[in-house]
């Protein structure tokens, strides 16, 4: 004799299945505070750098790329050096991250 589970309990278990996927999923990055010291991969699709906190854009950081974070904290932004095409200090916001 052959059981088949309740239509509710097949969707129930589709639904588990499916969320694990993803939040499993590979190359899922969950975005972090910069490190004071740590040269940070940027995990945002992408990063205005700024002259200030909240300043004038001077360039755009890509996800992948990576920025020296040297502090201090201000305002929600974090210092430090911007590397690849801008290649200058500057301030990003903080918390995008990998």
């Amino acid at each position: 004799m052959v059981t088949t589970k309740p239509l509710w309990q097949r969707v129930l278990v589709a639904l588990a299945v499916a969320t694990a996927l993803v939040v499993l999923a590979p190359g899922t990055a969950i975005a972090a505070n910069g490190t004071i010291g740590v040269r940070e991969t940027v995990c945002a699709e992408s990063l205005f750098v700024r002259t200030d906190p909240n300043g004038a854009w001077m360039g755009t950081l890509y996800a992948g790329q990576t920025f020296l974070v040297k502090g201090p904290r201000s305002g929600g932004y974090i210092f430090g050096f911007a590397y690849g095409h801008i290649n200058r200090n500057g301030w990003v916001q903080d918390g995008w991250f990998c």
